[in-house]
């Protein structure tokens, strides 16, 4: 077995780690680990939101839906995503929050993975 590939499947692995599969986070011997780009495989029930906003940021972040509908808050703006496919991007300092509309998931991209902050 090569230690430097990993195969498993999204749904699975995400519940181990709050939906987290890439990032500072993972055994730095796990492929898995990378202080350059987080990944997050999301399931939200519908009504599931972050009610707290991220504030202060120190990523950037791409949000893609793959199947729902889901709502992320920004600053003076909501952005609906609708359908399959549909991605938001916000850069360093955008504070944000989310909502599910609908039973969504959602495949998050954040860059850089910096240590001290939460896999929330």
């Amino acid at each position: 077995m090569d230690d430097s590939v990993y195969v498993g499947n999204a749904g699975k692995d995400a519940a181990l780690d709050r939906g987290w599969l890439l990032g500072h986070f993972k055994d730095v011997t796990d492929p898995r680990h990378s202080e350059a780009v987080e990944i997050k495989w999301g399931v939200h029930p519908q009504g599931d939101e972050r009610a707290l906003w991220v504030q202060g940021e120190e990523r950037t972040a791409l949000l893609v839906l793959i199947s729902g509908r889901f709502r992320v808050e920004l600053p003076g703006r909501s952005v609906v995503l609708a359908e399959q496919g549909d991605y938001v991007v916000w850069g360093r300092g955008v504070d944000h929050s989310w909502f599910a509309e609908e039973p969504s998931v959602v495949l998050t991209v954040r860059w850089p993975s910096v240590s001290g902050y939460e896999t929330a």
